[in-house]
């Protein structure tokens, strides 16, 4: 028997709890997938689901053995687990999409198009969305932040999905990043990219995951994993508060030469307002080092429970 050959592209559906969706999601995938004349496989990575959600999987690999599914022992969140879903894929590109239909599948035929032009990573990029004004604010505040603060830019509306080729994978892999924020890497790496603007809808079905908590985690994480000018940021402010502080005494003196009020509560609030800050920083410096803390220990982005239409290695 000869060497295997390596197939055109490898599907990676991050689910949990998406017994409602994964059957339509998958037809739909196929349909781009052949009209795209590609040779593919589509692997799914379920996050500790409790609705049945792997047992539907299996049943559409019974009758296909390109469909592949991965079983996590546990949740091991939304950076780790599709990261490590990406990394455990073989084809010459990989396409990453949601399985809740908020990510288009009519545009696996542009990725494809766009990859096999020479473009090594192309993303969907939200343009407009459904979402509460606070929400709105909420973010826009958040891309700001990593704007002005991160290592490298970060796309507003880019969520991870799109194509990446197997030459970015590889190399990302190697990062042994062990809370990956996988969106961040894609630019990092410097590889060619590209976007493709789209407007985002709400959820086909199910209850999405995701809370204020968990978007905040998510947050933090990210920052954590892209930002080392943040460890720079305390000194900034300690600067500027020290001149502030200055400045206020001297006022203050001024003010009791002249027979005016007491400056007290302004000074009690200005010394409240710089422990917050100092708690705010040193929890953030706190991310970083428990980052380095989970790269020393080099514990896996997830443990199996199982493995399902995996071919023999």
């Amino acid at each position: 028997m000869g060497p295997s050959v390596m197939m055109d592209i490898s599907v990676l559906i991050p689910c949990l709890n998406e017994a409602e969706n994964v059957e339509a999601i998958t037809a739909e995938i196929v349909a781009e997938l052949k009209a795209a004349d590609v040779s593919y496989e589509i692997i799914f990575i379920d996050n500790g689901s409790t609705d049945g959600t792997p047992d539907l999987i299996k049943n559409l690999g019974a009758n296909d053995n390109r469909i592949r599914l991965i079983v996590n022992n546990r949740n091991f969140g939304q950076m780790r687990s599709p990261t490590y879903g990406i990394y455990q894929t073989s084809g010459r590109a990989v396409i990453g999409i949601s399985a809740d239909f908020q990510d288009p599948t009519n545009l696996i035929g542009p990725f494809i198009d766009r990859w096999r032009a020479g473009t090594h990573i192309v993303l969907g990029v939200r343009h407009t969305e459904k979402m509460s004004l606070t929400m709105r604010i909420v973010r826009g505040i958040g891309y700001g932040f990593f704007e002005k603060f991160g290592d490298y830019r970060v796309i507003p509306g880019a969520t991870g999905f799109g194509l990446y080729s197997r030459e970015v994978v590889d190399c990302l892999k190697l990062w042994r990043d062990p809370e990956p924020f996988f969106r961040g890497m894609l630019v990092e790496s410097g590889f060619s990219l590209e976007t493709i603007p789209y407007h985002r809808p709400g959820r086909a079905g199910g209850v999405s995951k995701n809370n204020f908590g968990t978007m905040l985690s998510f947050a933090l994480s990210s920052l954590a994993s892209c930002s080392k000018k943040l460890l720079r940021v305390p000194l900034y402010i300690a600067t500027f508060m020290g001149f502030a502080a200055a400045a206020t005494l001297v006022a203050a003196g001024l003010m009791f030469v002249v027979g005016q009020g007491s400056w007290t509560p302004v000074l009690i609030s200005g010394a409240t307002f710089c422990f917050s800050l100092i708690f705010l920083f040193l929890g953030l410096i706190g991310e970083q080092v428990r980052l380095i803390s989970e790269m020393t220990r080099g514990v896996p982005l997830v443990t199996e429970k199982e493995r399902f239409n995996f071919p023999p290695i």
